[in-house]
């Protein structure tokens, strides 16, 4: 589930993995403070498939001051039921570049080899997620199954959130190409309404 940001009420995926959720599986497999990620392109390898799901939420949120303070949230008279449309059976293949901080002790190839041996073990720091913790992720090495054939128009797409202060957005026009989402360097910056 990698959430349409302009569809706020009833959750609605994009056809294809997000740089931030990609992103956020290799994290989850292995970080460093010393270095970070750039993806650069993201592989479909199984068919686009969508199915629906109906979920019970709430639409009442305690603060963070009233949860210290011991309130609650009443969910069964707060409740709502929210249909989602998600992804079903994906396969991805991520190409990320290894980015490594001023004054690191490792190189990005030391960073990349003890990342390989991460996968290669079926190690990580935390169970990864395909855009949601309900949907958990599995990986291992690459294999050599190919992308779908299917182009498309994805539209506008999260890139990275940079948390500031100021919380600051980059997004750009997503667009499958033979099954490959190519991810440019940088996006196009957003501030967060009042913050410009």
């Amino acid at each position: 589930m990698f959430s349409r940001p302009e569809l706020k009420v009833e959750r609605v995926t994009y056809p294809v993995m997000t740089p931030t959720a990609a992103r956020g599986v290799l994290e989850a497999i292995f970080w460093k403070p010393q270095m970070s990620y750039q993806v650069v392109a993201i592989e479909v390898l199984k068919p686009i498939r969508q199915f629906t799901v109906r979920r019970n939420e709430t639409h009442q949120v305690a603060s963070l001051s009233g949860a210290l303070r011991g309130e609650r949230v009443d969910s069964a008279s707060a409740r709502d039921q929210r249909n989602a449309v998600c992804l079903r059976d994906v396969a991805y293949r991520i190409h990320a570049h290894v980015n490594v901080a001023p004054g690191s002790d490792k190189n990005a190839a030391a960073y990349r080899a003890q990342f390989r041996r991460r996968v290669t073990r079926g190690a990580c720091f935390q169970q990864p997620y395909l855009g949601t913790r309900e949907f958990s992720a599995e990986f291992g090495d690459r294999d050599d199954t190919l992308a779908i054939d299917r182009s498309e128009d994805v539209g506008v797409m999260l890139h990275t959130i940079h948390f500031g202060p100021p919380v600051r957005m980059e997004w750009f026009t997503a667009q499958l190409e033979s099954g490959v989402l190519r991810v440019p360097a940088r996006g196009i910056i957003a501030a967060l309404p009042g913050e410009a």
